[in-house]
């Protein structure tokens, strides 16, 4: 444990002292997001955090590549994972560049679905569910979905990048036990990572965004972290719990896509109808709602570390209240009239 804090320490230090320098740059390339309908920040915000969260990341496994002696198997699997984290953040910060319009949106899902196929012919996918071509197609919906959910959420500062570093803790401590070195390394080095851009995302001086590149990357890291945990040799719907850490994004992508639907809009449209805008509109500031939903996540991913350690009936039951409790928010805040 003690190796893995200090990776998790080591990409914090480093990620503090980058971001500010990729601020500076983004700056400088005018690679910048501007206030809209749904985004209403005050002036152009730098938009390229993704990009220092990433290098963090990458810098870190550097360091502890050739500080430590890794199994072979493992280097393989995080170079495997690089490849298509480095992809992802291509088409994310392509995205960036290209806005307001930014890539089409059926494009953008074809190659993240081609880069999901990648990952499992490298190994990646779901390993509990047969037969396997029915793994290997929720295999890709998840790694898209969850990539894409990452994005979707980012509409409020601290709001996505608070949720990947309560994720990626809560798969590196579940997966500890069953000594995946390359999901424990890479969760430590996330979270570390991602914590040290969080103070510039709240910031108001030195406010910079993660950016499609940076939400993209780090759902996408995260996916396929979840598929590599050994959840638990004692309770077989244990393997479930990463819709529990990730219930956050899920519920807020299956939230915005049933409404506008409901509405007669694209799901794939920009519109308000985020659960955290929703709360806005009730009269909760944006600080205590990014707040009490990461209390929120940390009080599930509790859940779903305990879910890993009882037995089977007390491990449907909480899935049932988590549950019942995404329901009841749903019933609530679609109440509210959204201007």
């Amino acid at each position: 444990m003690l190796f893995y804090i200090k990776v998790f320490c080591l990409s914090f230090i480093i990620s503090l002292l980058l971001v500010p320098v990729v601020r500076y740059f983004s700056l400088k390339f005018k690679n910048v997001d501007l206030p809209n309908d749904i985004k209403t920040h005050k002036g152009s915000v730098p938009l390229s955090g993704g990009i220092g969260v990433f290098l963090s990341f990458l810098i870190t496994l550097f360091v502890v590549r050739f500080s430590t002696s890794f199994p072979t198997g493992t280097l393989r699997e995080i170079r495997y994972i690089l490849i298509g984290c480095f992809l992802i953040l291509c088409i994310g910060l392509i995205d960036d560049f290209k806005k307001p319009k930014g890539i089409e949106a059926k494009f953008k899902f074809f190659l993240e679905v081609i880069i999901a196929v990648f990952m499992i012919t490298r190994g990646f996918s779901i390993s509990f569910i047969e037969p396997r071509y029915i793994a290997y197609f929720l295999t890709v919906m998840w790694i898209v979905g969850i990539t894409n959910s990452f994005n979707i959420i980012d509409i409020m500062d601290g709001l996505s990048s608070s949720q990947v570093l309560i994720a990626s803790l809560a798969f590196l401590i579940i997966s500890i036990p069953s000594e995946a070195v390359y999901v424990n390394v890479l969760s430590a080095s996330l979270a570390g990572s991602v914590g040290g851009f969080i103070p510039y995302n709240m910031s108001d001086r030195f406010k910079i965004f993660l950016g499609d590149s940076g939400s993209l990357f780090c759902g996408f890291l995260i996916s396929v972290i979840s598929l590599g945990v050994g959840y638990s040799n004692t309770n077989p719907i244990a393997v479930y719990v990463p819709t529990l850490i990730l219930s956050v994004p899920i519920f807020d992508t299956l939230y915005v896509s049933v409404m506008r639907i409901k509405s007669g809009v694209s799901p794939f449209k920009g519109t308000r109808d985020h659960f955290a805008l929703r709360l806005e509109m009730m009269g909760f500031d944006r600080k205590r709602i990014v707040i009490a939903v990461s209390v929120f996540s940390l009080i599930v991913s509790f859940i779903s570390y305990l879910i890993t350690t009882v037995t089977l009936v007390y491990g449907i039951f909480f899935y049932i209240l988590v549950f019942v409790f995404f329901i009841f928010v749903a019933k609530v805040i679609s109440k509210i009239k959204m201007s």
